[in-house]
């Protein structure tokens, strides 16, 4: 009987062991999404699918944060309404819902404020505000879906943006195996996946990738110890406060799924993890890794993969007869 007091003793000891180590870590694990309105939800991911919120009737939220594809869509820069390329690079929208603000510059609050602005955007989706609630108003299956939500058939662009951000708070990625390893699974990581987290924090990446989302909750300037390089001239405008001052101050982005969100920075310029850990340590923190350990902070980097949505795409309701739609493509 004592034997057994002790090894439980000793388990529970264990455990809290692990929970300390974890919490002293700068990085904490994701948790799974709490979904309180799966109806709301479902409207929001009907509607971050349909293409009918664009002006060409062929651009949706997924053309450019493709959830098969780490939540962005792999090119420097979007391309939006009569093959406009945009002038900065799609953010991931997973794990989005944990930053402190939306858009490179932080100009939208959350994703409700960020979900109306690619709509009416003239370079994206090209559409306004009074067309996207007009068409969704004409089709029976969203009328009936939003009385079901809102207690009323009422279409307007505050409810339409409410449903799109409760679809993407879902978007998380949880138990990756760095997660699993926070958590206290020892074994979850290499050698190298360890010493390359070694060298994230000994370095200072964690000063400003850290939190459950590994960034996504500071402005940081792009070029600390020497000036970056964009692209061109048009990525480096991009400002927290719009004062010229303020160049190349960004939301430091989110490392989670870092692997599939390729090309990185806000101009698409790092085609690889490789290049982009050389960059920044380089420009930020006046570090030049070696190979050696530019391999193992990549291999570390690549553990922060999660476990990616799952759900089966929605059916969109049909068009009516009479539902309002400009000619594809019309200027």
């Amino acid at each position: 009987m004592r034997v057994r007091t002790l090894v439980i003793c000793l388990s529970i000891l264990g455990s809290s062991a692990l929970a300390s180590a974890a919490a002293d870590e700068p990085i904490a694990p994701i948790l799974p999404a709490k979904i309180t309105n799966p109806a709301m939800v479902e409207l929001g991911k009907k509607l971050y699918f349909d293409p009918r919120l664009s002006k060409s009737g062929f651009i949706s939220c997924n053309s450019c944060h493709n959830l098969s594809m780490g939540g962005s869509d792999n090119l420097k820069s979007s391309i939006g309404h009569n093959w406009q390329k945009g002038p900065i690079n799609s953010p991931t929208v997973l794990n989005s819902s944990l930053n402190l603000a939306q858009f490179w510059d932080g100009r939208a609050k959350d994703l409700k404020a960020q979900a109306g602005g690619p709509i009416a955007n003239p370079g994206e989706m090209a559409f306004t505000h009074e067309l996207a609630v007009a068409v969704l108003q004409s089709i029976p299956g969203y009328a009936a879906e939003f009385k079901q939500v809102f207690g009323s058939d009422k279409v307007d662009i505050d409810r339409i943006t409410q449903a799109i951000a409760a679809f993407e708070e879902t978007l998380v990625t949880p138990n990756s195996r760095f997660d699993q390893y926070l958590k206290g699974n020892r074994k979850a990581l290499s050698k190298a996946e360890l010493e390359g987290y070694a060298l994230f924090k000994d370095s200072g990446c964690v000063a400003c990738h850290n939190g459950s989302a590994v960034g996504g909750n500071s402005f940081q300037k792009m070029g600390v110890v020497e000036p970056y390089k964009a692209s061109s001239p048009a990525e480096g405008r991009v400002a927290v406060t719009g004062k010229d001052a303020d160049r190349f101050s960004f939301k430091v982005p989110t490392l989670r799924n870092v692997e599939l969100t390729y090309p990185y920075f806000h101009d698409g310029a790092a085609d690889t993890l490789s290049e982009a850990v050389d960059t920044m340590g380089r420009v930020q923190l006046g570090k030049k890794f070696s190979p050696e350990e530019n391999a193992k902070i990549v291999a570390f980097l690549k553990t922060l993969t999660g476990e990616q949505p799952s759900f089966k795409l929605p059916l969109l309701p049909p068009s009516a007869d009479k539902t309002p739609r400009p000619t594809p493509f019309e200027k």
